[in-house]
């Protein structure tokens, strides 16, 4: 198959918006002979005039032809195994052109076939991440049509969808981050071929979907996301305790929590919320809930250690049995958060906070989430930012 090839006249993409690490990475591996290009999310966000989260690269170099070339080179992952080439905190991520029967039902088990680009483009998951580009003669190279797609806002599967989402069911929860993020349609037979293939999500790695969703909350589009998690019962299937919730009233407080903390997340490369944080953004308006029924409605004020167990309870329930366990240090640090908002912000509006609170562990995770809970409740504002004074004021006095 040709690729179509797209110059420099078709397309906006300059080297000055590349990672200048990247373009390193690239220019070695083609001064010792090999086919090296940007590819996947890299060069479809550059298109899309987004700024890019990662430069990943595809080549003709195996894994320990890369690493016999750059010192900081350290190879990863058996499944898939990969060249991480280190440039002292940042990292890029080098792959070789693998093959794959992308018309094979199976699920993907080992993935370590060398091929060629065509061979590499038709094993991935969607059009408009299967483009190649060369800085060295600035040219998009398109075996799937995924340019025109993007033109389109359309989102494609590579190769036929029933089959492609059977090799790797993580595929279905990625289409559905993508329609998030930017909005796009789903080509009609993906769309109908993911309501048949969805219990298949079952048979995906719970710490590949766990990414995937962490991903989401930390992109900026975490609550387009989690409504169409609920719409095609993705949700019921991977948090079932989570979607209980979801499906009661109070699920536009769970929508408005995660879109606050989407305001909160800075767009491209960086973030501004921890994973604990973004977790807490979830459980909170859920245990907001809960100390409504089991103690407000009854004119009762829980005391601290009631608010902490039910904080330990929840998160037990709804983070650890699942499909996806989330890591015990984030459970930790969104069980720390929930109870300690009752402390910055107390239900006994005669209870005096006690200061020493800012010298607790985890203070100030509890004190960027009481930040987003005043995007939605102006009035804690005002605790916001006694609190903010006071940790800043302390800080200062520790530093000097």
């Amino acid at each position: 198959m040709q690729p179509k090839i797209y110059t420099s006249a078709d397309h906006h993409i300059r080297n000055n918006l590349v990672d200048k690490n990247a373009l390193t990475v690239l220019r070695v591996l083609h001064e010792a002979g090999h086919i090296a290009y940007l590819v996947g999310g890299g060069v479809r966000d550059l298109l899309l005039r987004k700024e890019p989260k990662d430069f990943d690269i595809s080549t003709s170099a195996r894994p320990e032809e890369v690493k016999k070339l750059f010192r900081s080179c350290i190879l990863i992952g058996r499944r898939f195994r990969l060249a991480h080439v280190r440039f002292g905190r940042e990292v890029v991520e080098v792959a070789t052109f693998r093959a794959g029967d992308p018309t094979e039902g199976e699920l993907i088990v080992q993935d370590n076939v060398w091929g060629t680009p065509e061979e590499d483009v038709m094993r991935r998951d969607f059009t408009i991440n299967g483009l190649f580009y060369d800085p060295l003669d600035h040219k998009i190279i398109d075996y799937v049509g995924g340019f025109e797609d993007l033109q389109k806002h359309l989102l494609r599967v590579i190769g036929t969808p029933e089959v492609r989402f059977k090799q790797d069911p993580v595929r279905m929860i990625r289409m559905l981050k993508f329609r998030a993020r930017f909005g796009f349609h789903v080509e009609e037979q993906a769309h109908e071929v993911l309501q048949t293939c969805k219990k298949e999500i079952k048979n995906s790695s719970p710490a590949r979907v766990l990414e995937e969703v962490f991903r989401m909350l930390e992109s900026g589009a975490s609550e387009p996301f989690f409504r169409l998690l609920q719409e095609t019962d993705f949700l019921s299937l991977l948090f079932p305790g989570i979607a209980n919730y979801f499906a009661q009233e109070m699920s536009e407080s769970i929508y408005a929590h995660l879109k606050a903390a989407d305001s909160m997340n800075t767009k491209g490369r960086y973030r501004t919320l921890e994973r604990s944080v973004l977790a807490a953004a979830l459980l909170f308006p859920i245990y907001e809930h809960e100390i409504k029924l089991r103690y407000l409605a009854q004119e009762k004020i829980p005391h601290l250690g009631d608010l902490m167990d039910l904080a330990h309870t929840l998160v037990h329930d709804l983070f650890f049995d699942a499909f996806s366990h989330f890591p015990r240090k984030i459970r930790l640090d969104a069980h720390s958060i929930l109870h300690m908002q009752y402390r910055l912000s107390p239900l006994d509006q005669k209870r005096r906070p006690r200061t020493k609170l800012i010298h607790q562990k985890g203070f100030r995770r509890a004190l960027v989430f009481l930040k987003l809970r005043a995007l939605l409740h102006p009035k804690l504002f005002k605790n916001y930012e006694h609190w903010k004074r006071i940790y800043q004021k302390e800080h200062a006095e520790t530093s000097t």
